[in-house]
């Protein structure tokens, strides 16, 4: 008996009460305005961030760089070296690693481009399977939107010119943009934080503020270190795997899982279709061609399963959801460069949440 009155007990402490009904009109409509003037506010944000992207598209990305080149910054302060020195350093590596890349992969690239119709023709044999599906839905789309007369106008050459010349300067501005900023940013990083501890009246505000930033830094300078290094190493092993394959420029491969990998999920996909568009074309039958994308899905999954958690461990692990969500966000909002800084923003936004709402560690029923 005894024994079933402290069972009773126990449950009535977890049970949860059901919520009492609000008492007037203002306890409904006040959280309602709170949440709507939050709502607007976030639309508000994410139109200036759309419309923003070519000026803070490179600047974010300086910035999120250079908070994980900041320990490289710091460490050599330590030994008397000036900031200014490291920063340029660092930002040549990174120029003259985009110089070499560059040139690497134009070459193969141009080829692949220049033989374009005769891959397209080589996949469509190989493909034969897919004829019937296809057709019906051309068929379909025919029924739905018929095509009308079309004149066919040949293009002029300023035509092709002028789409070339406006994809290239906002480019080149950009880049020059991102790296004096990073530059800017690895030399003054100490003083740019003073400044704006010195905007926080209070003084917890102001150690608040200093551990947010330390945390942030030490949060993503490892996760990017860790995950370059095993992209790296998953590249070399995709470059191994190509050339034993027999693919053409099998660096290039490797170059690509590598880059790609930064994406989680999505690179892979990536990756994936293009090892199957190559194999379709370099090898002589559909089965074999299958198998240097099966097996590379197989290396993936491994990677990402297993290898990447065990290594980062529990500190660093990012919930799946969420990084796929952040992924599509940021590469809806700014494009491919947004889906690679989807992951690191998202380190930073989890890192300052949990320093402004610690997580209520109460258990709670089920």
């Amino acid at each position: 008996m005894e024994l079933f009155r402290a069972r009773r007990e126990q449950d009535n402490a977890f049970s949860v009460k059901d919520p009492e009904p609000p008492e007037s009109r203002e306890d409904v409509w006040t959280p309602a305005a709170q949440i709507a003037t939050v709502g607007i506010f976030v639309l508000l944000l994410v139109a200036c961030l759309f419309f923003s992207r070519p000026l803070l598209l490179p600047v974010a990305a300086a910035l999120v760089i250079g908070t994980t080149l900041a320990p490289i910054v710091k460490a050599a302060a330590r030994h008397r070296i000036s900031p200014w020195m490291t920063a340029l350093a660092l930002g040549a590596v990174l120029l003259a690693a985009a110089g070499a890349a560059v040139p690497l992969i134009a070459s193969p690239l141009a080829e692949w481009i220049a033989r374009a119709p005769e891959i397209g023709a080589t996949i469509k044999q190989k493909l034969y399977v897919l004829d019937r599906p296809l057709a019906a839905v051309r068929e379909l789309q025919e029924v739905l939107l018929p095509s009308g007369n079309t004149v066919a106008v040949e293009p002029s050459q300023w035509g092709i010119v002028t789409p070339v010349v406006a994809f290239v300067t906002p480019a080149v501005v950009q880049v020059t943009l991102f790296f004096v900023t990073l530059i800017f940013f690895l030399a003054t990083q100490m003083d740019f934080r003073r400044y704006m501890v010195s905007f926080f009246t209070t003084r917890d505000a102001k150690l608040r503020f200093i551990r947010i930033s330390n945390d942030i830094e030490d949060h993503l300078a490892a996760y990017v270190a860790i995950v370059t290094i095993i992209n790296c190493g998953l590249g070399v092993v995709v470059a191994l795997g190509a050339w034993l394959f027999g693919f053409p420029s099998p660096i290039i491969f490797g170059l690509m899982a590598t880059v790609l990998n930064f994406i989680p999920y999505i690179g892979a996909a990536c990756m994936t279709v293009i090892l199957l568009g190559v194999g379709l074309v370099t090898f002589p039958s559909l089965g074999y061609a299958l198998v240097p994308p099966a097996a590379f899905v197989a290396l993936a999954t491994v990677e990402g399963q297993f290898i990447t958690p065990t290594v980062l461990g529990r500190r660093l692990t990012l919930n799946p959801l969420a990084v796929l969500l952040a992924i599509a966000f940021w590469a809806w909002l700014w494009g491919p460069m947004g889906a690679f800084l989807a992951v690191p923003l998202t380190v930073v936004f989890l890192v300052t949440m949990t320093h402004l709402f610690p997580p209520d560690e109460s258990k709670l029923p089920d």
